[in-house]
């Protein structure tokens, strides 16, 4: 008859001197994540990475409904076949899920199943579920695992990657979020071959920020596959997405928790963000509110004599030659400089009356400045066609 191991209890033994009456404590809490990124081009090898990350541990999935419907099937399968069986959640697709009330309702349905401390959250989906998961597995339990397996261009590119996870408030944009790093991201490009044209272009905006404030050969690289990226080809896009996430992640390493708001990587969300927020979360895709936050910002730019007429005018080639909006005319909605400006604000109130402004200067080099003032602003809005009649985007 077999028997059971004795197991020597863990002793602990501490003589903890007191400090002095009055004294001033200091706490130290180090922290270091690191986490792998893999780009895959089929559901096979998505599914190796993601039962290799999994490990045995119980699994809740995050998805979208869109997404759900599209690959939901082969995910769980998969799963199954690998000793795993998944809770699937799923909700509606796009921006409007990214709410507290949505994170509320996913960790009723979370408290309501088995799922432990140890077990791991799968956000399936674009940059929405990333988001959403991602902060719900943060505040669950203080924080469980969770594995991105985003689902967009804009999701492989950028926002599955770096931990920043946060919902949407109506006065701003990711008002209610923090930090919590993935265990892993797995990216299948050949995901992006249902996304729509409309989505893929979004994706590419986030790609072209990179290529400008960090990397002289990525922009290059984007300038000539355009058309190859477009067309969604399978080597060209995963050429994109591996280096976007190289790029990210050595910017993001520098200062994984923003305790220095000066980042090269809010190029074109200083105005992003708050046209998002004025024309009401969905309306305008992320990557197109950065795209058009890209111009306006450039055109500040250009105007303080910081970029040239070539680089503004590159800059702008690229964007037009990926169907990204560079005039408002170009935007699904009408775009209100008071409403944007007002968004503005309520961002420099929460950053502590600084809002600081990324202003390229050359491929891979850009300036921080927090005296942008409202006319500067006002012009460039102007001069990228707010204001002006618009025939909406299709």
């Amino acid at each position: 008859m077999a028997t059971t191991p004795i197991v020597e209890p863990l002793r602990i033994q501490d003589a903890i001197a007191l400090p002095r009456p009055a004294a001033t404590i200091t706490a130290h809490a180090h922290r270091s994540d690191a986490y792998t990124v893999h780009v895959v081009a089929g559901m096979h090898d998505l599914l190796e990475r993601v039962a290799a990350l999994v490990d045995g541990a119980s699994v809740a999935v995050i998805t979208d409904e869109t997404v759900h419907e599209l690959y939901g099937a082969q995910l769980v399968d998969g799963l199954r076949r690998a000793g795993v069986d998944p809770l699937v959640r799923s909700v509606p697709a796009g921006e409007s899920s990214k709410s507290l009330a949505q994170a509320i309702a996913l960790w009723d349905w979370l408290a309501g199943s088995d799922l432990a401390r140890r077990d791991v959250v799968l956000a399936f989906g674009g940059g929405v579920i990333a988001d959403l998961g991602g902060w719900v597995a943060s505040v669950y339990m203080r924080g469980i695992h969770y594995v991105n397996l985003p689902t967009t261009l804009l999701a492989q590119v950028d926002g599955a990657l770096g931990g920043k996870v946060a919902v949407n408030h109506p006065l701003a944009k990711n008002l209610l979020g923090g930090f919590h790093q993935p265990v892993g991201v797995v990216a299948n490009v050949g995901f992006l071959r249902t996304t729509t044209n409309r989505h893929l272009r979004a994706g590419l905006a986030e790609a072209i920020k990179k290529a400008i404030i960090a990397s002289p050969d990525y922009l290059t690289f984007i300038e000539r596959s355009a058309n190859a990226l477009l067309a969604r080809d399978d080597e060209a896009l995963e050429r994109l997405v591996v280096s976007a996430a190289a790029i990210k992640t050595q910017l993001i390493a520098r200062d994984p928790y923003e305790a220095d708001l000066r980042r090269p990587l809010n190029f074109g969300h200083t105005i992003g963000h708050p046209l998002e927020t004025a024309t009401g979360y969905g309306p305008v895709l992320h990557g197109e509110a950065v795209a058009f936050g890209m111009v306006v910002e450039s055109r500040i730019a250009a105007a303080r004599g910081l970029l040239d007429a070539d680089l503004l005018a590159r800059i702008l080639e690229l964007l037009r030659r990926c169907r990204l909006p560079t005039s408002a005319s170009e935007l699904a909605v009408g775009v209100d400089a008071d409403a944007v400006l007002a968004a503005m604000e309520k961002v420099r109130l929460i950053r502590a009356g600084s809002l600081r402004f990324v202003l390229p200067v050359a491929p891979g080099e850009t300036v921080i400045v927090d005296d942008v003032t409202e006319d500067e602003v006002r012009s460039a809005l102007a001069a990228s066609g707010v204001g002006i009649a618009l025939a909406r985007a299709q």
